[in-house]
């Protein structure tokens, strides 16, 4: 018999914990395909050692394919953080759950607004997100610099 193969799992057999230090190397390696596409913004090891208190992974065995993390600013805002879904398990709701689990994070700890920063608009607003807050809200940008 043989061992199954990330292609032949499904969803439901991935399980979502709380992140730990020991995802770290994981983790970066997760993320550097977003970065080299320009979907996320880079991560030094620091600021994803930050970031691990209030994530999530979405494994599959004992494999990484997934992360978010909510980054908490205030008592009114925090922002989902750095999603990255392994390619060959993308489609199947991880990111969906990874989101609410950060939305959930966020309830429990009486956040008032959950925010998302993103160039996949359809995906955050199939997971409740909108443009606008009440009293049409809008997020305004200035850059500072040319690169990052």
């Amino acid at each position: 018999m043989t061992k199954p193969t990330t292609e032949n799992k499904s969803a439901a057999d991935v399980t979502i914990r709380p992140a730990t230090r020991d995802d770290l190397p994981a983790l970066a390696q997760l993320i550097t395909g977003y970065v080299k596409a320009n979907r996320l913004l880079p991560r030094t090891q620091s600021e994803l050692d930050d970031l691990i208190p209030f994530g999530f992974v979405a494994c599959l065995s004992d494999r990484v394919v997934g992360f978010a993390a909510l980054e908490i600013y205030s008592s009114k805002l925090a922002e989902v953080r750095s999603l990255a879904v392994a390619p060959e398990m993308q489609g199947n709701g991880l990111g969906k759950r990874l989101v609410q689990e950060c939305v959930e994070l966020a309830q429990s700890r009486n956040v008032l607004e959950v925010m998302a920063i993103t160039s996949a608009e359809d995906f955050f607003q199939s997971c409740g997100f909108d443009f606008t807050l009440p009293g049409e809200k809008k997020a305004l940008f200035v850059r500072t610099r040319e690169e990052l």
